[in-house]
């Protein structure tokens, strides 16, 4: 006997349910209705978008500060720094595309909807990170082979600094909302601003340097910045590559398989598995029920232990819950028609 009892996000199902299934589902305490369920994926959406659009009018105009400082001085590096905050404004771009679609209602072809769309833009942001390391790295290197002076260094300075401060409040305001609604894109991405923000700190120092009459301080403290970001891009991904491999955190797992522990009628809990779709959760999992249960019975079970997935996981949107019989003495495996079909 078993059950597959997918969630949908309005909490209903796809055949007409039974009086009993009605009345019971009236009469248990519950936080899942329509609105419950419905608003929160839509406000995280929300929140992603507010967030790029923020960010995306911060970092416009600290380019545009840092590009009024550039005409006036001629300096290469504030230059460089101008042309990668604008880069970093423009990641918006992406991201902005992937929540769109991600609020997109699935289709025969694409069932499980566009979430993952946030992972594809992960993936490019992490390719931008990779090229301003790059570009760091050359325009350090160029730097120290053709030292250059920097002329009207105060202004460089001031230009600098409202560089790394325009970054850092985006990277925190970013990483914030991203780990809020459970948007590894969005992290990845307040990282990258964050290693913009060191290379403002780096045409700072070398502005100082040269001030002091040493013209490879620029491109030698260059060189250090590009290893942070490279720091920073090692980290930034790992965790798109982890997201993209269908990794979760271990604890919510244990979360999940104690809450179902404590399901009435649940023997033991068998495989569970976690996966992440955009910036929602989704699970599936085999539980045990009594091998004498009716298939009304279990399917209750079934339906109560994806209640408490939904009240135990955080952002988890939709359970699929399989119920497995108890074995009795002597009985086969049921599942060993599926056998030959396992094999690897």
């Amino acid at each position: 006997m078993s059950d597959r009892h997918p969630h949908h996000p309005h909490h209903e199902h796809h055949h007409r349910p039974s009086a009993r299934h009605r009345l019971a589902h009236l009469l248990t305490p519950h936080s899942h209705e329509t609105a419950d369920k419905l608003d929160p994926a839509l406000e995280s959406s929300a929140r992603g978008m507010r967030a790029l659009w923020v960010s995306l009018a911060v970092l416009g105009a600290t380019a545009l500060v840092q590009a009024v400082v550039v005409g006036a001085s001629g300096s290469v590096a504030l230059l460089g720094d101008t042309v990668h905050n604008a880069a970093d404004a423009l990641t918006a771009v992406p991201l902005g595309i992937a929540f769109a679609l991600g609020r997109r209602a699935p289709t025969r072809r694409f069932t499980y909807g566009y979430g993952r769309a946030e992972d594809l833009a992960g993936i490019a942001i992490v390719l931008t990170i990779a090229a301003s390391a790059a570009f760091a790295a050359w325009a350090a290197v160029d730097r120290l082979l053709d030292p250059r002076p920097v002329a009207h260094v105060p202004a460089v300075a001031v230009a600098a600094l409202a560089g790394f401060a325009g970054n850092e409040w985006v990277a925190r305001y970013r990483i914030r909302v991203g780990r809020a609604i459970g948007s590894a894109a969005l992290v990845a991405d307040g990282l990258h601003a964050r290693t913009d923000g060191f290379t403002s700190l780096a045409v700072l120092a070398g502005a100082g340097g040269s001030a002091l009459g040493w013209q490879l301080a620029d491109p030698l403290v260059g060189l250090a910045i590009t290893a942070a970001i490279a720091l920073v891009l090692r980290d930034a991904a790992r965790e798109v590559f982890r997201r993209v491999m269908d990794a979760v955190d271990p604890a919510l797992v244990d979360r999940a398989e104690r809450a179902l522990r404590e399901v009435a009628g649940v023997r033991e809990v068998g495989e569970l598995r976690l996966r992440w779709i955009g910036h929602r959760l989704r699970a599936e999992v085999a539980v045990v029920v009594d091998g004498e249960a009716t298939v009304r019975q279990a399917h209750a079970v079934a339906v109560e232990a994806e209640h408490a997935l939904l009240h135990a996981v955080p952002r988890l949107t939709a359970a699929l819950v399989h119920a497995d019989p108890a074995p009795a003495p002597g009985e086969a495996d049921p599942h060993l028609p599926l056998a030959h079909h396992l094999t690897v």
